[in-house]
């Protein structure tokens, strides 16, 4: 009896790390770091060189009630000009989680923020698998890329892959 329940606490534990795993291999990239979102900040400087990736999280951190996040396009973001129909984020504390790789644009929809006071954000997001096939450390930051990737190990994804497949045994094993 206690050896089944042991092979069940081990199934479980194999389990529960390959689903803790993924998540923790995400970035929080705080928005302008320190500063926050606010008027008159280069953030595309500021995202100059970061490495954004599905899985990782953009938060915006302001004053709320003083500024607001909105999802826009290319096209509006260049204009400074959302649509009405545009849903804004306002708790001051707004989080961004990338779900899919690809150009990603923000402003403040508040007054002239965006065209005057330069509150707008353009990144790329690109899938969350290093292509090198490297493993990369990661962190949860304050805006800071990435730590520094170990080579000779697998990707992020290829091992979520084997900590799953071998849970999948344990359990087969187990019956």
């Amino acid at each position: 009896m206690a050896s089944s329940s042991l092979r069940i606490f081990v199934a479980i534990a194999i389990v529960a790390i390959g689903v803790v795993v993924s998540p923790t291999l995400a970035t929080d990239y705080i928005v302008g770091d320190d500063n926050g979102w606010m008027l008159n900040f280069d953030y595309q400087g500021w995202a100059q060189g970061k490495d954004f990736r599905v899985g990782d999280n953009l938060i915006f951190n302001y004053p709320q009630g003083a500024h607001n996040v909105l999802k826009v396009n290319g096209t509006e973001f260049q204009q400074c000009a959302a649509p009405a129909t545009t849903v804004a984020l306002t708790t001051g504390n707004d989080v961004i989680p990338f779900l899919t790789p690809g150009r990603k644009w923000y402003m403040c929809g508040v007054g002239r923020h965006c065209a005057t006071g330069n509150m707008k954000l353009a990144i790329t997001c690109v899938a969350s698998a290093p292509i090198s096939g490297s493993f990369a450390f990661y962190r949860r930051s304050t805006g800071s890329p990435r730590l520094q990737q170990r080579p000779g190990l697998l990707s992020p994804s290829i091992i979520h892959g084997w900590l799953e497949f071998f849970g999948i045994i344990v359990m087969i094993i187990m019956v």
